[in-house]
């Protein structure tokens, strides 16, 4: 369209390994993943071949140990593959993000027969996961979910319905929350339970504004049975793993904005340098030119912001407050590039003909799943102005 085009990211990464990692995430995406994202989108078809090729090259681990099937990559270069994926197709890179969501139970409390038995397989044998937190009447309080897993000799069985699943009805494996003691956050338990499981059932996907590919279901467990070597972590435990899962989720969120943003901002860029009017291009009108600077501005800001929290994250410091703060800065973000690109693009960016309005729906999602940015607001805050009510 354009004799301009978008220009590579420029990244600061650690080691060549990771500069060759990324290259390799621009071929794959370029070629396997972009030209087939509009149209894919349409009809609603989840690329499963897509995942399949990720697993296979190594890339549906890569902040997880190597003696596991794990990539052993620091979470500054992981989120930077997302972003590259996002940009690509952000079922792709949500997928991606996703998968690792469900891994992080295991691979971070699991015990060490529960890793060397599950964990290769999850992370480099094909599989695909799904993160079950949220329900039909628990989402935001989610320590008020229903879901129970009751004992019953050696094992537990678990019966309720989780809702807002991504890869709900087609994951491989779930991890799963359920109530297994008193209400509240400290009854709550964590499994890992087979998607082949008897019991497990997937309802009919949501009917989506955006990200029409990726299925988005309720997961109903009816009196599921699953042995106790399936327990992750501690009874009552799991309200906790959850939330560690939750921070180390919103940089993968954070990251996948930035890479819709990215796009949208490509392609705003490539439509302005070659629209014509009043004789020359719309790209040399200050109005425009305007708008382009801030988006870019923005963009570079929430990468900063993400990336800094990944870091803090990799020298295993706290880091919830940062990663509020990149989910909410790098969603609204997302939100504001790709409006600003559909109003470049005029009349054009409101067809289908051009992928921007494709990622204004999509990018509004971001600012709902793992946690809206409401709750993002209130984490947040209590950082920096401590808990209500004291």
């Amino acid at each position: 369209m354009s004799d301009r085009d978008p220009q590579p990211v420029e990244r600061q990464l650690p080691t060549e390994e990771a500069r060759d990692l990324l290259a390799l995430v621009r071929e794959i995406a370029q070629r396997e993943i972009a030209p087939k994202a509009a149209e894919e989108e349409d009809a609603g078809r989840f690329p499963r071949e897509v995942f399949t090729l990720l697993s296979d090259s190594g890339l549906l681990g890569l902040p997880y140990d190597s003696e596991y099937g794990g990539g052993d990559q620091p979470y500054e270069v992981y989120l930077q593959v997302l972003e590259e994926l996002a940009a690509a197709r952000l079922t792709v890179g949500l997928g991606v993000s996703v998968h690792t969501l469900a891994s992080y139970g295991l691979a971070a409390y699991g015990s060490k027969q529960q890793q060397v038995e599950h964990l290769p397989a999850m992370l480099g044998g094909g599989l695909l996961g799904a993160y079950c937190l949220s329900e039909p009447s628990s989402g935001s309080d989610a320590a008020s979910l229903r879901t129970k897993a009751v004992r019953d000799g050696d094992g537990w069985v678990i019966t309720g319905t989780k809702a807002w699943i991504t890869h709900g009805g087609i994951a491989d494996f779930y991890t799963v929350m359920a109530r297994t003691g008193e209400d509240g956050p400290r009854g709550i338990t964590a499994f890992l339970v087979p998607g082949d499981a008897d019991g497990v059932s997937g309802a009919a996907p949501e009917k989506k504004m955006g990200m029409k590919g990726s299925p988005t279901a309720q997961v109903h467990f009816d009196g599921v049975r699953v042995g106790d070597e399936r327990r992750i972590g501690e009874e009552g435990q799991g309200f906790a793993i959850a939330l560690s899962a939750l921070d180390s989720g919103r940089l993968g969120i954070a990251a996948c904005a930035i890479g819709v943003a990215q796009a949208a901002l490509d392609q705003a860029v490539a439509y302005a340098t070659q629209r014509r009017q009043f004789g020359r291009p719309i790209a040399d009108f200050q109005g425009l030119r305007f708008m382009i600077a801030d988006m870019a501005t923005q963009i570079e800001a929430g990468r900063a912001l993400y990336l800094a929290a990944a870091r803090l994250r990799d020298a295993g410091r706290p880091f919830a407050k940062q990663a509020a703060m990149a989910k909410l800065h790098c969603t609204d973000t997302a939100m504001k590039v790709t409006t600003d690109a559909v109003q470049i693009l005029g009349g054009y960016g409101y067809t289908v003909d051009f992928p921007a309005e494709r990622f204004m729906r999509e990018a509004k999602v971001l600012q709902i799943v793992e946690g809206t940015n409401q709750i993002q607001r209130m984490v947040i805050a209590r950082h920096v102005a401590g808990p209500e009510g004291r």
